[in-house]
């Protein structure tokens, strides 16, 4: 893929990030972008999802990741996880590569080049105790230990306006910039894998050594915004109290320097990501981050 094929009308150019929030998200670790998404793309994003959830794929994954967050209705009514859907499903795909998408990306990471990095469609259904709702605070570069870049960012896309009794997502204002302490394995494993007690321990000692509160942002986003957020920033969501369902999608990305790395754990064993069981190699045998199948090039600006 060229670079020319990577174009911005004038509209949408007037829809990238100012200097100013630029700025911003360098100092807050999150922005919550202008209108990026017309409303004719956000239905086509629901319409498109139930069809996924009803068993239509344009293709299937050649192999299983380990971690694989997979819905299916067998699992009920909780809240849905499903990974891949850029690379499964064409309708959500042509939406999700939206050129402008990209584009916002690198003006906030700084960068010249955008892929995504991975996908995740999420249905957060409208039952106020359901436990699988809350989302514990984490933030994202902890799965990623095997990858390069302290860039990446993700941009959350609900398809319809998200308050706060939507269970919307929660921004750890400024987190991205702490100084990290208590760090070890564990981190490495899904927030649905671990304790959420210790989650919150985690956070709140981590403010303490930095010498900072923690301000916590629900933030209400407009349907056809999104809400990017840095790679180290801590975020978590909270129940839906509402009375329809929180339709979204986490899409991830990476700057066009992202690579894999090797982090060794404690036990000898090296940290993964999905990716390792899917993606081709590079020519030294390491799983290639940029495979244009699964890490699809938003943005490049050379």
């Amino acid at each position: 893929m060229t670079a020319l094929e990577f174009r911005l009308s004038e509209e949408e150019v007037e829809l990238l990030p100012s200097d100013e929030d630029v700025a911003f998200y360098a100092e807050h670790g999150w922005y919550l972008s202008k209108k990026l998404l017309t409303d004719d793309e956000t239905d086509e994003l629901v319409n498109a999802s139930e069809r996924y959830y009803a068993g239509e794929r344009d293709r299937t994954l050649p192999a299983a990741p380990p971690k694989l967050a997979y819905w299916d209705p067998s699992k009920g009514d909780v809240q849905r996880h499903n990974d891949y859907v850029h690379y499964e499903h064409d309708g959500l795909a042509k939406i999700l590569r939206k050129p402008l998408i990209g584009a916002v990306a690198a003006r906030l990471a700084r960068v010249d080049e955008i892929r995504i990095f991975q996908s995740t469609l999420i249905y957060k259904p409208p039952i106020s105790g359901e436990p699988s709702n809350i989302v514990p605070w984490h933030f994202d570069k902890h799965y990623w230990s095997s990858s390069s870049s302290e860039r990446m960012l993700t941009a959350f896309i609900p398809f319809h306006d998200c308050p706060p009794e939507m269970g919307t997502i929660t921004m750890v204002d400024g987190s991205h910039r702490w100084q990290e302490i208590g760090s070890d394995d564990t981190v490495v494993r899904h927030f649905a894998e671990r304790d959420r007690s210790q989650l919150d321990q985690m956070l709140t000692e981590n403010a303490e050594h930095n010498g900072v509160e923690v301000v916590k942002i629900p933030v209400t986003i407009p349907r056809g915004h999104l809400n990017f957020h840095h790679c180290r920033t801590y975020h978590g969501s909270g129940a839906n109290v509402s009375d329809r369902p929180r339709r979204a999608i986490s899409l991830h990305l990476q700057d066009g320097g992202n690579s894999y790395r090797e982090f060794p754990l404690s036990d000898g064993t090296l940290a993964a990501y999905n990716h390792d069981a899917v993606v081709r190699r590079t020519p030294d045998g390491r799983p290639d981050y940029a495979d244009p199948d699964f890490c699809p090039t938003l943005w490049a600006d050379r």
